[in-house]
């Protein structure tokens, strides 16, 4: 069962993809889309999920936007207020928490390229809250020390917009923090792997590897016995 949903962003509103797993409860996991917005693929993705036994919300940043070439990705994407960007993820996640079928009070995020970035940050602004984080191709900077989650990385060896360094530099921050940490690299692969709608980008066996790998790091990390968020 999927749909969409309207939760409250302060005294406004944005909308989300809410997919529940056949089973009636599941374990949460917050999806961050990339900068192509909120499309079929990552829909599809949720209802994937779902199919897991996963509870999952997506929620739209780009307001009902969804581009349909590198050109529009940059341009939605620069159209984006970091702190509204925030404020929308922090109350889509008080949404989700608050589903009934919710099976744990900790979360996953599970985050595509601009996605990944953004559920790097929220893992450590929201710390108590999340559980475990699922990265796609995406980094991002600042420290980790306040988190709680484990992390997953699934990253491109020929990628143009995240360099081996960039990847090396948060895989030893999140050590360095004390943090679980998987990191993968898929030869021969570039940017978008992952993502069947990309036919220049897709390919099949590594996308089949990471989704596999993502899919019991949340089951490892989501349905253990987690205390109640603060």
């Amino acid at each position: 069962m999927a749909t969409m949903k309207r939760f409250p962003v302060g005294d406004a509103e944005a909308r989300g993809y809410l997919a529940l797993p056949e089973g009636g409860s599941g374990p949460g996991v917050l999806m961050l889309h990339a900068w192509w917005g909120l499309n079929r693929f990552t829909k599809r993705l949720c209802d994937q999920l779902a199919f897991e036994g996963f509870t999952v919300f997506a929620p739209d940043v780009y307001r009902g936007n969804v581009a349909r070439s590198v050109e529009q990705a940059k341009y939605l994407r620069s159209q984006l207020d970091r702190e509204v960007v925030h404020a929308t993820l922090t109350s889509a996640l008080a949404f989700l928490r608050a589903q009934t079928a919710l099976a744990t009070p900790r979360v996953g995020l599970f985050g595509l390229s601009l996605g990944a970035a953004y559920a790097l940050r929220l893992s450590v602004t929201r710390p108590t809250d999340i559980a475990a984080v699922v990265a796609f191709y995406g980094t991002s900077g600042g420290k980790f020390e306040k988190s709680e989650a484990a992390y997953l990385g699934h990253f491109a060896e020929h990628d143009p917009f995240e360099s081996a360094t960039a990847v090396a530099g948060l895989e030893k921050r999140l050590r360095g923090a004390g943090r679980p940490v998987e990191f993968f690299t898929y030869p021969g692969t570039g940017h978008w792997f992952f993502e069947d709608d990309q036919p220049g980008a897709y390919n099949a066996v590594a996308a089949q590897k990471a989704w596999a790998r993502s899919v019991r790091f949340l089951r490892k990390h989501l349905t253990q016995k987690s205390r109640p968020a603060k």
